[in-house]
């Protein structure tokens, strides 16, 4: 197994180019649902590259979502979601995140979300969980990212009044990312 290198009292995995498992990589969302109970959702079509530098720093990441993966668990509620109420998959079938900054101290990295043709900056605060050989002679390094966001900021504004007071559907969504990476030769 190549040993996880020690920068800075963090660890960081080894140098290279990694690209994602789509098979063990999820971007999942979380919403409020009359502003208390929590919706979960996810990606399952998630494509990317990481290349990890001598310096994290200058280590950079390019992601590609594809949008109509989007699951819920309700069709309804995933239809809609694929609807131009919120995705609209049929004009914008993929959003990207690329990285513009690394900050190994502060375990962040920021970057620039594209979903249905606007493009936000977003900051995830990223775990690195390690790095091991797999059975198939592989070397994966795994990572957990989370942040949050305000959806109105793509145009993805539809929502509902409540006779109470409030929206059906919050503004702000948590964005949790869990990705397995296999380092290239």
């Amino acid at each position: 197994m190549n040993a996880t290198r020690t920068l800075e009292r963090s660890d960081a995995p080894t140098t290279g180019t990694w690209v994602i498992d789509p098979g063990h990589a999820e971007v999942g969302f979380v919403g409020r649902h009359f502003g208390l109970s929590k919706i979960r959702g996810r990606f399952t079509g998630v494509d990317g590259t990481v290349i990890i530098g001598d310096d994290v720093e200058r280590s950079s990441v390019a992601v590609t979502i594809d949008m109509r993966t989007v699951s819920s668990g309700d069709q309804d509620r995933d239809d809609h979601l694929r609807s131009d109420d919120f995705f609209d998959v049929e004009r914008h079938p993929t959003a990207t995140f690329t990285s513009t900054a690394v900050r190994a101290s502060e375990r962040t990295i920021t970057g620039n979300l594209t979903i249905k043709g606007v493009t936000r900056p977003v900051v995830l605060t990223v775990e690195y969980l390690g790095q091991v050989d797999d059975p198939w002679g592989n070397l994966r390094a795994l990572f957990s990212a989370v942040g949050t966001v305000n959806r109105e900021d793509w145009g993805i504004s539809w929502n509902l009044p409540l006779a109470t007071g409030g929206l059906l559907v919050s503004k702000e969504i948590r964005v949790e990312i869990e990705v397995e990476l296999v380092r290239q030769p």
